[in-house]
């Protein structure tokens, strides 16, 4: 049964249910296709299903566009657009054939994102991210200086000691990724007195560095939790 909830938003009821089961199945699908001498019945049958799901989602696409109002509203929403990438490379892929073109099935993997629109934890954690989204990108913009200044000082500090390693600044960023994340692989490290100083500042600052984000996404998720349980409540009185 279709109808609307109180956003405008296009509902299924308990054929939700099918849709998610669908996503599930071809998702393994996806993997089951990259398994090696896979037999040509067994091909087939991998290919069918994939042509019933991408019918399915298509299907609940159109309906989905056509009882929104305003359309565009859900045409260009993010579950929208994420609705639209999840069968839009099995018609631009189909019967040419390209190998770039082919690599549009890797967006197949965009039917994953389909799931959130089932989950109500998945609804707070996209609206958790919007409600923090001009904290993260700032942050974004942080980190990536971060990254440039720790890669031009360990340039410097490493490059004489080290020319084919730290060969440039370019060479440089992969250490300042492994260091500023504190995941530290090992493959590039200093060996200069100076290097090594510097290191060690890098790092302080990354243990607080990766703890930002974290933080600004949990104070927003509690705040996208309270807007959840105040939308329950207005409805309950409401119904009342």
């Amino acid at each position: 049964m279709i109808k609307r909830d109180e956003n405008g938003r296009v509902m299924f009821g308990g054929w939700d249910y099918l849709i998610q089961l669908l996503i599930i199945l071809s998702l393994i699908s996806f993997a089951l296709e990259t398994l090696p001498n896979l037999s040509e019945t067994q091909r087939e049958i991998l290919s069918v299903f994939e042509i019933t799901t991408v019918l399915v989602f298509t299907v609940e696409y159109l309906i989905r566009l056509y009882f929104t109002v305003p359309r565009r509203s859900y045409a260009f929403s993010f579950f929208g657009l994420i609705d639209l990438v999840a069968i839009l490379p099995f018609y631009i892929a189909g019967g040419i054939d390209l190998r770039t073109v082919r690599a549009c099935r890797l967006l197949r993997l965009f039917r994953l994102l389909k799931l959130a629109r089932y989950s109500s934890a998945m609804q707070r954690y996209h609206r958790a991210f919007m409600i923090a989204r001009e904290e993260l990108i700032l942050f974004g913009f942080t980190a990536l200086i971060m990254f440039y200044l720790a890669s031009v000082g360990i340039y410097y500090f490493e490059h004489t000691a080290q020319p084919e390693t730290f060969a440039s600044v370019f060479h440089s960023f992969w250490w300042a990724v492994a260091t500023l994340t504190t995941v530290g692989y090992g493959d590039i490290y200093p060996i200069t007195v100076g290097g090594k100083i510097f290191t060690f500042i890098v790092l302080m600052i990354g243990l607080g560095f990766v703890a930002v984000p974290t933080g600004l996404f949990a104070s927003a998720l509690s705040s996208a939790r309270e807007e959840q349980k105040k939308g329950e409540r207005d409805n309950e009185v409401d119904a009342d």
